[in-house]
């Protein structure tokens, strides 16, 4: 038996593995304010909990990218599924701040390899001008799940407590781990693909794309102005996907005075904007590609208006809930719009050979980034409220999108 348009089933493993990863990360984020009262929780604590997480997630960047290219990314993502739905299952038995930082650094370990994965299966199984869309696709699944969790989580909180809501949403990870052993294998061999789309698959194997005659060490790739580009560029740019993923909870409960349930009935906005943001940004760069352009150009060309949109982010803190809700809904959907296109170019760049590793590396200033911003927003938010921290976020986009114009130009050669 052969399935018809495999390459886009796998697709939307990946966006639902994504889907999931989002969700088992959120849950703590939307559960914020209940455990700061039951566990005796601070803000201080809080940012202490976040950033064991990132720094785990940091260090497996690096990690994962490695063990992705090694043992493949069928083996190596089913491996990383298992290990953060059981760490997010386990947060139900967390009792005090303590052990909930050291939960949450081991879903840290695992989460950041299903994107190193993905990274991975989007060289193996499309062509240039479908990459970026499938990004996008990846990076919708982030917004889904973001979105899924505050309702959802609430919801189960409301009804059964809140231990049951990490180990309903830890469990979603088991059920999609059938499906991914039974449907990806590498395109070359996979039993179920028709000859009609492995030659569809397999035919663009540009420069960026074509594994090299020999193994790259990864130390190598340090010394292109490419990966410097690319690195520092995520550095500055992703932290502020961090803070609206892990604070904007308890933004709008604590500063903006919503209800809980209030806050599970709106905080899914800035992230269907998100959604939005992501397929569209992949969708466009998709589109110049196909007519024509170079496929950095047409990255960098989503990028600029992206980032020109980003600092509405200083008007935040200085406007009413229902305005602010509506510039975070803008600077989501732009910030997505420019990570999508920032996560193709990694593809764009580098050979499907080292992609696990190059992009292990890369993400590595994604987590060192989010890292040293979330416990600065803690600082920040303690010492001058949220307005300091919407000010920063203001300005990084545009400092990026200038490391990146000028350092990335062009891929490596195979």
């Amino acid at each position: 038996m052969q399935i018809l348009h495999l390459r886009w089933w796998i697709a939307g493993l990946l966006f639902l593995s994504t889907v999931i990863n989002y969700v088992d990360r959120q849950t703590l984020s939307v559960l914020a304010p209940v455990l700061k009262a039951e566990l005796g929780v601070t803000d201080a604590h809080y940012a202490n909990i976040l950033t064991a997480f990132l720094a785990a997630y940091t260090v497996m960047y690096v990690g994962s990218g490695v063990l992705v290219d090694r043992f493949g990314t069928r083996r190596a993502l089913a491996g990383f599924m298992v290990w953060w739905s059981a760490a997010n299952m386990a947060h139900a038995f967390a009792r005090g701040p303590w052990s909930l930082g050291g939960l949450r650094f081991l879903l840290g370990l695992g989460e950041s390899g299903n994107f190193m994965a993905a990274f991975k299966a989007v060289s193996e199984w499309y062509p240039a001008r479908e990459r970026a869309f499938v990004h996008g696709l990846v990076q919708a699944g982030a917004t889904i799940g973001a979105i899924i969790a505050p309702p959802v989580i609430t919801w189960i909180n409301a009804a059964y407590g809140w231990q049951p809501a990490f180990l309903v949403t830890g469990a979603l990870g088991f059920v999609w781990l059938v499906f991914w052993l039974l449907l990806y294998h590498a395109p070359e061999r996979h039993p179920l693909i028709t000859p009609e789309e492995q030659a569809v698959v397999l035919q663009e194997e540009s420069a960026a794309s074509a594994a090299p005659k020999h193994n790259v060490p990864w130390r190598s790739l340090l010394g292109h102005p490419q990966t410097w580009g690319l690195l520092g560029a995520r550095f500055l740019s992703d932290p502020v996907w961090w803070f609206y993923l892990f604070w904007l909870p308890t933004y709008l409960v604590e500063e903006r005075g919503f209800s809980m349930a209030q806050m599970g009935m709106l905080a899914w906005l800035p992230y269907l904007t998100a959604d939005l943001g992501a397929v569209g940004g992949g969708w466009a760069s998709g589109r110049l590609v196909a007519r024509g352009w170079n496929p950095i150009r047409a990255r960098l060309a989503v990028m600029l208006p992206a980032a020109l949109l980003m600092p509405l982010s200083l008007l935040i803190d200085r406007s009413d809930s229902w305005l602010a809700i509506t510039i975070i809904c803008a600077v989501t959907f732009a910030h997505m719009a420019w990570k999508t296109n920032q996560n193709t170019l990694t593809n764009d760049v580098y050979s499907k050979a080292v992609m696990g590793t190059a992009a292990g590396m890369l993400a590595f200033g994604t987590g060192l980034g989010g890292t040293l911003f979330t416990w600065l927003t803690g600082v920040l938010v303690e010492s001058f409220g949220y307005g300091a921290v919407f000010l920063l976020m203001g300005l990084l986009h545009p400092l990026s999108y200038v490391v990146t114009q000028r350092l990335v130009r062009r891929p490596l050669a195979p």
